[in-house]
């Protein structure tokens, strides 16, 4: 299966994959640290929201699709099983125990910053909803991770540059997202300055080192993604020339090559049909802030393309894949420039 857009068929067999596991506790991958015997608790007592999909992150971001999939197609078959899941587990009881657990000094850096940004996009996402009630309901949570970053970034001297959960260019540019839909400049601007301190004299970038084994994010695409999300036209624009000043030539290559996938029942070397779908959103993205008439457009449009046609067919068929993939499905799809 291959497609360019999101069609309604498409959204409702994402929407049956999420709604087959958000709520499926096991096999479960704990990000947990225990102080005592008193931790050692299961993943529903842990996280009453977020205990399913294999792991805490993937369940943000299943959460995070399902909310755009019901603003993109409200009246769709899923729809009615997408909000009495949200009305059944976005509650205040449930989200206090959430915010509960972050406050255990153990807890200072779970999900650091990949989980983070993924709940600003959710929460950004279910204040764009009709009904958003839930909205309101999971705010305390989303500010609590919000403040998170307000902490963390002045004391981040250096950026992470690895393709996997660790990279800082995608928390910045995810938590954008919650910035934009909060009205909150002051937190706008704090990402904006963080990106110029880290990546603003990055050039000629030769991404000589990807894919390494178990990426699922471009570290040089996400870093421009991150750029055209948080610089004005006319700041970021500059930046890309120097970034990558040989794009026009489909150079660096290795940016160009979609990654190969040997085993899919291996988590690790499954994350590369993840790279390949977040390739896709990067490339569709930066296309798409590159002016009319740069040969540049075509050159990304067509690599957006071509990742997207290596990804899109491996969403399903083996758990260390189908928890997570079709989340980045939707992103390289559906994702607004």
């Amino acid at each position: 299966m291959t497609a360019a857009r999101l069609t309604e068929d498409l959204a409702l067999r994402f929407a049956r994959i999420a709604l087959g596991h958000v709520r499926r506790e096991y096999p479960n991958k704990p990000d947990h640290t225990l102080a005592g015997p008193q931790d050692a608790r299961t993943p529903r007592e842990l996280h009453p929201i977020f205990y399913g999909s294999y792991d805490w992150h993937s369940c943000v971001h299943s959460y995070w699709m399902l909310a755009r999939l019901l603003r993109r197609y409200p009246g769709f078959a899923a729809a009615a099983e997408i909000r009495a899941l949200f009305d059944a587990q976005l509650t205040p009881e449930k989200v206090a125990v959430e915010c509960a657990y972050l406050a255990a000094p153990t807890a200072r850096g779970f999900k650091r910053p990949y989980g983070w940004g993924w709940l600003l996009k959710l929460a950004a996402e279910l204040s764009l909803l009709d009904d958003n009630s839930w909205s309101g309901t999971i705010a305390p949570l989303a500010e609590a991770f919000a403040q998170r970053f307000r902490d963390f970034l002045p004391l981040a001297t250096y950026p992470v540059r690895v393709g996997t959960h660790f990279n800082t260019a995608f928390g910045l540019r995810m938590a954008a997202d919650y910035a934009t839909a909060t009205a909150d400049d002051a937190f706008a601007g704090l990402l904006r300055e963080t990106a110029l301190r880290w990546y603003v004299e990055d050039s000629d970038c030769p991404a000589w080192g990807e894919p390494s084994g178990d990426d699922f994010q471009s570290s040089a695409l996400i870093e421009a993604e991150c750029m055209r999300r948080l610089l004005a036209p006319d700041q970021f624009l500059p930046w890309f020339d120097r970034f990558l000043p040989r794009l026009e030539r489909r150079e660096p290559a290795t940016l160009f090559r979609p990654a190969t996938v040997t085993d899919r029942s291996d988590g690790k070397i499954a994350h590369l049909d993840g790279l390949n779908l977040s390739r896709a959103w990067c490339w569709r993205a930066l296309a798409g802030a590159l002016p009319e008439g740069d040969a540049r457009r075509e050159v990304a449009k067509t690599a957006a393309a071509e990742h997207l046609a290596a990804g899109i067919p491996h969403i399903a068929g083996d758990y260390m894949g189908e928890h997570w993939l079709a989340s980045f499905a939707v992103l390289a799809l559906e994702e607004e420039p």
